[in-house]
């Protein structure tokens, strides 16, 4: 197959959906198909080490740069790196959108099958464009519902606004050839909002179990921080209003009791710093904030971890999934999912065994959680070890792989049929 990636994220960019769809392309292009990629250039969390390795060379003098990804030729459009500004945020994503579109117009050569992994949700437009310009289907990967996610936040709140984005998540699913939801919760929201079953398909995010794998508490994280002797609860990601994290510092004033428990937020987002100030305003010694960290460090956050947390704010669980649960159980540590109790991370924790599942925003559930690993490590050693026995089964980088392929290759050959 030739396919055509369109993601505004992809590596050497440092976040879970960048990651996860360079390895896709990496084990697309082993499979012997041929890959495109019209991406953005670095923007959400830069890490200079994958960089130095992805060498960004310029294309179109400042609009575009181009890159090599295991096989694959990857074209980045400029984009300013992410801030706090909504406005300038929708800027550009506008002109990534104007950019990539034109750029796979022009570039992308012929294309089989497009794949294009929200959000935004206006990239599933520009896949439709490029499509019927190239005579080319397009799946539709869907990490996060929208608009549904930033309603539920409160996020947005005009009505005019709502309407037409509803209007336009409705075009692009109908547009879609197929629709890859990546838990069972998400695809049942796509039908409710009327999706066609055998449209929605399955396709949960997966995980190298290969590259992430146990480390010990004493590494090299733990070790500069000075944490080595410290029982850690730890929270790595994005720190933001999706998350609900304000009990992370609540939980943490409620055990000012036991000296040796650090409760560790790794990452950024526009929450730091009002949960920085509220840290401090409680005089907090026991809570340690750190920036966000490269991907490579990932073994070792989690090897010194005694206990990760996984948080979605109050109505968004079914709306996404973490992607971080599944590294967090092939690094085999034990999980506090702060979730509705319906939700697929829920399901996922506790059907994995995993670890516990308390009501999101909950300080005293985290509080009690953590009272009850600091009492019984064996316990909680377990639950990490049978998480990783679970994604060695179905969640693994080669399996999930697979099934894309063969998703992609059943969209190809149905418009080859069509044009016969």
């Amino acid at each position: 197959m030739r396919v055509l990636l369109l993601s505004l994220v992809f590596r050497p960019d440092n976040v879970s959906t960048a990651h996860i769809m360079a390895d896709l392309a990496a084990d697309l292009v082993t499979s012997g198909h041929h890959v495109s990629v019209f991406t953005t250039t670095p923007h959400y969390n830069r890490d200079r080490g994958a960089e130095e390795s992805q060498r960004l060379r310029w294309f179109w003098g400042p609009l575009l740069r181009t890159s090599e990804s295991h096989g694959a030729r990857v074209y980045h459009a400029w984009m300013p790196r992410k801030g706090a500004s909504v406005i300038l945020r929708l800027a550009a994503w506008v002109w990534f959108h104007l950019v990539s579109t034109v750029a796979a117009i022009l570039l992308g050569g012929p294309t089989d099958v497009i794949l294009a992994p929200s959000p935004p949700l206006t990239v599933g437009v520009s896949a439709w464009i490029v499509g019927r310009l190239r005579g080319a289907p397009f799946v539709y990967n869907v990490q996060e519902i929208y608009p549904d996610i930033a309603i539920n936040l409160g996020a947005l709140k005009n009505r005019r606004l709502i309407r037409v984005l509803r209007g336009l998540e409705r075009f692009v699913y109908r547009r879609a050839h197929t629709i890859t939801a990546i838990s069972q919760r998400m695809r049942e929201r796509l039908l409710e909002k009327g999706v066609a079953g055998d449209k929605v398909v399955i396709i949960p995010n997966f995980v190298d179990v290969e590259s992430l794998t146990p480390r010990p508490k004493d590494n090299a994280f733990s070790r500069e921080l000075g944490v080595v002797d410290k029982f850690i609860v730890s929270y790595a990601g994005n720190i933001g209003p999706a998350q609900g994290l304000e009990c992370f510092i609540d939980a943490a004033a409620l055990l000012r009791d036991l000296p040796d428990v650090r409760l560790m937020l790794i990452g950024d987002g526009s929450l730091v710093v009002p949960l920085r100030e509220r840290a401090a305003a409680l005089g907090l010694t026991n809570v340690v904030i750190v920036p966000y960290q490269p991907f490579s460090r990932v073994p070792d956050i989690y090897g010194a971890s005694d206990v990760c947390v996984v948080a979605q704010a109050a109505a968004t669980a079914s709306d996404a999934i973490p992607s971080k649960v599944y590294r967090i159980m092939a690094c085999e540590r034990p999980i506090v999912a702060a979730t509705e109790p319906a939700s697929d991370l829920a399901r996922l924790v506790l059907e994995a065994d995993a670890g516990v599942v308390i009501a999101p925003g909950s300080a005293d559930g985290l509080a009690a959680a953590v009272r009850d690993a600091v009492a019984h490590p064996d316990l909680w050693a377990a639950r990490g070890v049978s998480g990783r026995r679970h994604v060695l089964t179905q969640y693994t980088r080669r399996t999930v792989s697979a099934h894309y392929r063969d998703t992609l290759s059943h969209a190809a050959r149905d418009r080859a049929e069509e044009r016969s």
